[in-house]
C-alpha cells in the first residue's frame, strides 16, 4: 500500500472517531471501555494543527483508512519538543504495512515540527503496536504496572520512546 496521507479536517473527524471507536471492544488498542461520541473530540481535534501537532488522514478511494495525531506530552512547556504518536486504522487497513509507513513518515516530519522525542503509550498486551514501535527503534522507557483494567484483567501500560537528535544547545 502506498502512503498518501493530508492534514485532517473537521469534516474527517466521523471517520477518525469510527476507526477509534472500531479498537474499543478488542481491549487491545485504547482504555475507552465504550465508543466515544465525535462531539467529545472536537476540543481533542483543536488541539493539532498542521505547523506543531499534526493529525493526518490516510485515504482510500475517498475515504479515510487510517489517521495519525501528534500530541503534546503532559501539556507544561518544557516538554514543548517531545510529541506522542498515535497510529490508529481501519480494520481493513491492518496488516498490510500502514502503520510502518506512517511512522515512518511522523519520524521523518517530527524534526521540521521541532520534536526531538517521540513517545507511544502502548498497551503490554498488544502485540503487534510493541513490534511495530521496536522495530523501529523505539524502546521500553517505562512500565506502568496493572494501571488499566479491561474486562476484569490489569493491564501493563508501555511508555515507549526514541530520541531523534541530540538536545538543544543552552541558551
Amino acid at each position: 500500500m502506498s502512503l498518501a496521507y493530508r492534514d485532517a479536517t473537521l469534516d474527517d473527524l466521523p471517520a477518525i472517531v469510527a476507526i477509534y471507536n472500531s479498537t474499543v471492544a478488542s481491549r487491545q488498542v485504547t482504555a475507552d471501555l465504550e465508543p466515544i461520541s465525535v462531539e467529545s473530540r472536537v476540543a481533542w481535534f483543536q488541539a493539532h494543527g498542521p505547523v506543531r501537532r499534526p493529525l493526518w488522514v490516510v485515504e482510500d478511494a475517498g475515504r479515510v483508512i487510517a489517521w495519525l495525531s501528534f500530541s503534546d506530552f503532559y501539556g507544561r512547556p518544557a516538554y514543548r519538543h517531545t510529541s506522542e504518536v498515535s497510529i490508529y486504522l481501519d480494520e481493513a487497513a491492518r496488516g498490510k504495512g500502514l502503520g510502518a509507513q506512517l511512522l515512518t513518515a511522523a519520524l521523518e516530519a517530527a524534526p521540521g515540527l521541532d520534536i526531538h522525542t517521540v513517545l507511544g503509550f502502548v498497551f503490554g498486551h498488544n502485540a503487534p503496536s510493541m513490534r511495530l514501535f521496536q522495530r523501529f527503534g523505539f524502546t521500553a522507557w517505562g512500565t506502568l504496572p496493572r494501571v488499566a483494567v479491561l474486562d476484569g484483567v490489569e493491564r501493563d501500560l508501555i511508555i515507549l520512546g526514541k530520541r531523534l537528535d541530540s538536545a538543544p544547545a543552552a541558551a
